[in-house]
């Protein structure tokens, strides 16, 4: 087996090859710390500032989300009292209107009532009065007739009132 690794060239350890390797790896190396790794790395670090300050947004977003939502259902909360408050006064207000158009509406009614009660009695008292001349005015022609004579004007008066106050007229006023 050694013959085979002694065989090829790569596998051969050369010190002075060994040398300019770890030269070559070393400058490059630093080459690449001195103009690649660094600036890759400032773009790395600037990426993960960017990275933080995004999450920190995002984070005082949801808390501003929060609290806004939060604002939003208390000031819900508050519009929900305000309209049952309003609601409610509503409703007050109705029933206070109701109330009064239902007393107004019976005051109209009993003065109607009232009206049409004293226009009955009025109606009555005329019709009685009316009864009473014509009774009268019956009983003169009736004393005419019977008596055969003309009586004077105190003789018919005398007459007549003699005969209403013997009318019962009582019937008719209680018939009211």
């Amino acid at each position: 087996m050694s013959a085979v690794f002694a065989a090829n060239p790569l596998i051969e350890v050369a010190p002075g090859l060994m040398i300019w390797t770890l030269i070559t790896f070393g400058l490059a190396f630093a080459f690449l710390k001195w103009k690649v790794f660094g600036p890759v790395q400032a773009a790395i670090d600037a990426r993960r500032q960017r990275i933080r300050e995004a999450i920190e947004e995002a984070d005082k977003a949801r808390a501003d989300a929060r609290r806004l939502l939060e604002e939003h259902r208390s000031m819900m909360q508050e519009a929900r009292g305000d309209a049952e408050q309003i609601l409610a006064e509503a409703r007050r207000v109705g029933e206070s209107q109701r109330e009064r158009m239902r007393e107004e509406l019976e005051a109209d009614r009993q003065r109607r009532l009232d009206e049409t009660s004293k226009q009955i009695e009025s109606e009555t008292r005329r019709a009685l009065e009316q009864i009473r001349a014509e009774v009268a005015e019956l009983a003169l022609l009736a004393t005419s007739k019977v008596t055969g004579k003309v009586l004077t004007g105190d003789d018919h008066r005398r007459l007549i009132d003699e005969a209403i106050g013997e009318l019962d007229f009582s019937r008719l006023e209680r018939a009211r």
